[in-house]
């Protein structure tokens, strides 16, 4: 299977979230990005246990974009330190995996 990704990063306003996910779909580095939320994170900061409510994006791709990905998101996020992760897509539906990959035409390299 070719190498798609799933990329998820989160916010803490659904604006922020919408900017990032129009800016990666139409710069064709995602074919889609769901935004879920708001969601509920718990995680230590600078010391400190924070609770936040934050805008879930999952940025579907290819793997060969991830560095592309990663520097846009970095560039429009207004976070010090994004959550940027990719995990691997196992498998899909072939239908839909031929739409991502039409709808992925940026050239990207790692």
């Amino acid at each position: 299977m070719e190498g798609f990704i799933h990329v998820m990063t989160a916010t803490d306003k659904r604006e922020d979230a919408e900017r990032i996910a129009r800016s990666l779909v139409e710069m064709r580095l995602a074919g889609c990005v769901q935004i879920l939320g708001p969601v509920t994170s718990i995680y230590r900061w600078k010391g400190q246990i924070e609770t936040a409510g934050e805008w879930l994006c999952l940025i579907k791709s290819r793997a060969e974009c991830y560095g592309a990905i990663e520097r846009a998101i970095r560039s429009l996020h207004p976070y010090e330190t994004p959550e940027i992760l990719a995990l691997p897509v196992a498998a899909g539906s072939r239908d839909y995996l031929e739409w991502l990959r039409g709808e992925l035409t940026a050239p990207c390299e790692e």
